[in-house]
């Protein structure tokens, strides 16, 4: 399992963060354009940030169990619920799916989705790090993404997330 660092164990450590960090919502931004891209062969059927959300959550259920993971998930949520109040529509299900993001697009600006996506997975990435570490996610993410440009430097040498 996960090696929970000591920072973590402190009640304010997760409560005090809310807005995820520059360099998480770079890199949610990057794998959200990376999938974007990745999309445009077949038709777009749902939002990029469901797809880096449902490869994420296939690989740290392998690691993390169901359960894990969708503990993680719903602390994700919540707190990008807090920057983006348009996700109150979205639930996490008991196995970890997201649930309602199909509802976002219509009640929200054109690019507005898009941006409550970066959030959630900011917020996601953000936790990662926190629980495992910048050197292991960058790690995972490389492995999920081998050929989209995540850099170990970016992230894990910047205690900024």
């Amino acid at each position: 399992m996960f090696r929970l660092h000591r920072s973590i164990l402190r009640p304010s450590a997760l409560q005090t963060r809310t807005m995820p960090a520059p360099a998480m919502r770079d890199l949610a931004r990057r794998l959200l354009d990376y999938e974007a891209v990745a999309g445009e062969s077949s038709v777009p059927t749902e939002f990029a940030a469901l797809r880096v959300y449902e490869n994420l959550r296939l690989h740290l259920c392998t690691l993390a169990g169901v359960a894990g993971f969708q503990s993680l998930a719903s602390r994700g949520l919540t707190l990008a619920k807090s920057e983006a109040p348009e996700l109150s529509v979205v639930q996490i299900a008991a196995d970890g799916r997201l649930q309602g993001l199909e509802h976002l697009e219509p009640q929200t600006e054109k690019g507005r989705e898009d941006e409550a996506g970066v959030v959630l997975i900011a917020q996601l990435l953000g936790l990662l790090f926190t629980f495992i570490g910048g050197a292991l996610t960058v790690r995972l993410l490389q492995n999920v993404w081998p050929d989209a440009a995540v850099e170990e430097s970016r992230i894990a040498n910047g205690r900024d997330a």
